[in-house]
């Protein structure tokens, strides 16, 4: 019965970031079809800045939806939080892959998508946070590491869903047919998922966090735990620019860098995020026996030691070197993707969770994570040094680093959790 239980909170919670992630891989995998469909056809590379323009929109939009969604779930309930997060990314998600292009509605084509795109970041802003929340709340004890970790999987799952849907349509339809209207098919798809994750979570069965008439978890987070935001945003950076730079931003690095062929950078990062799955939650279980402070510090340290290496590693020309490179990256943001998500839980009062861990996340990932691809590029542009995201890693995993010496290690003590209302 614990075991059926605890997979059912397993799948509801995971499934919203295989929804968001999903949307993420889709997005970026047909942004010159989108770019071609909204905007005016004078020059195609235009038309792909805008498409990421947009796309930039939606990140902007995460600390305030982290903000909106955390205050539901910590003023009504996880259960209402996730729903509405799930419902609010899928239902634009649909409507852009049914959306008329710019043909047809002229300049209120770019701007229905850019509306829809600032929904589904309000969403995104809280769905990750509240559904970690959820798990970890609901997990059996000395659990809690490893169902935070698999909270993480959902996003590399969606990844992959999302790649290997925008592949086998490519494979299967014509080029033509695929840049007209082929690249609609798995935004409409997306509804899917968000349905199959609505009625997962609407029987939710949760307790709810009690609270005093007039309390306001925004408010409350804000005035009285303003430190608290401030180590769970340094804690975020390593998180922010480990992912976006390893395992988003390095398919255009690889291809610039090594004249690596656009499909197989992909196919070299693919694998790599397949290693990625495991490895996470493996560590997320370890960190149930060693503890969540042990395993992050030896995370960023191992980070800051071996950037320079695996980036000049990954500079070969054989591809076997690049993709043990990669793998080598591997090895320190998966120990800490797997076991951040359970250490930001055990660290925040109960009353206040979700809105404290949605907003000190999700200003790190929507300013630092969206920026730093950019900034990536730039700095190898303006250095001429294919080496300099190695430093950026450095300087983010040292900014961890000292973040969580600031935490207290909870991990073998009980989690302060929400009560059902009979107990409240």
């Amino acid at each position: 019965m614990q075991a059926g239980k605890t997979r059912t909170v397993i799948a509801a919670g995971a499934i919203g970031n295989v929804l968001e992630w999903y949307d993420f891989a889709i997005y970026g995998y047909f942004a010159s079809s989108i770019g071609r469909a909204f905007f005016p056809k004078e020059d195609p590379v235009a038309q792909v800045l805008s498409a990421f323009g947009i796309f930039a929109v939606g990140f902007l939009m995460r600390p305030i939806g982290g903000a909106l969604v955390g205050y539901i779930g910590d003023k009504l309930g996880r259960r209402a939080a996730l729903t509405f997060s799930v419902t609010a990314m899928a239902i634009p998600t649909f409507l852009v892959g049914v959306l008329p292009g710019h043909d047809v509605l002229g300049v209120l084509a770019p701007i229905a998508l850019t509306l829809l795109r600032m929904l589904q970041g309000l969403s995104v802003g809280g769905e990750y946070t509240t559904s970690i929340v959820f798990m970890v709340e609901h997990a059996p004890p000395g659990r809690r590491g490893l169902i935070g970790a698999m909270g993480c999987c959902g996003a590399i799952g969606g990844i992959l869903l999302g790649s290997a849907t925008g592949a086998l349509l490519s494979n299967v339809l014509p080029a033509d047919a695929m840049q007209a209207w082929g690249w609609r098919i798995p935004f409409m798809l997306g509804l899917v998922v968000g349905l199959a994750g609505f009625f997962l979570r609407r029987h939710l069965d949760e307790g709810t966090v009690p609270q005093a008439a007039g309390h306001s978890p925004l408010r409350e987070t804000v005035s009285k735990h303003g430190w608290l935001l401030a180590r769970l945003a340094g804690l975020s950076v390593f998180n922010a620019v480990g992912f976006y730079l390893l395992f988003v931003y390095i398919v255009s690095w690889l291809e610039l860098a090594d004249g690596i062929a656009p499909a197989h950078a992909l196919e070299i990062n693919s694998l790599s995020m397949l290693v990625l799955l495991p490895w996470m939650v493996a560590m997320g279980a370890l960190s149930d026996r060693l503890g969540r402070k042990p395993l992050l510090l030896t995370a960023t340290a191992l980070a800051v030691v071996s950037a320079v290496p695996l980036f000049w590693l990954m500079q070969s020309e054989h591809r076997l070197f690049i993709q043990l490179g990669q793998i080598g990256f591997v090895l320190s943001v998966g120990m800490f993707l797997g076991t951040q998500p359970t250490l930001m839980v055990e660290e925040v009062p109960v009353a206040v969770r979700c809105t404290a861990i949605a907003l000190g996340y999700n200003v790190t990932l929507g300013l630092v994570g969206g920026l730093s691809p950019l900034v990536a590029t730039w700095l190898v542009d303006r250095t001429e040094d294919q080496l300099a995201p190695a430093f950026m890693i450095m300087a983010a995993s040292a900014v961890s680093f000292l973040s969580v010496l600031s935490f207290r290690e909870r991990g073998r003590g009980p989690l302060e959790a929400a009560v059902s209302p009979a107990s409240a």
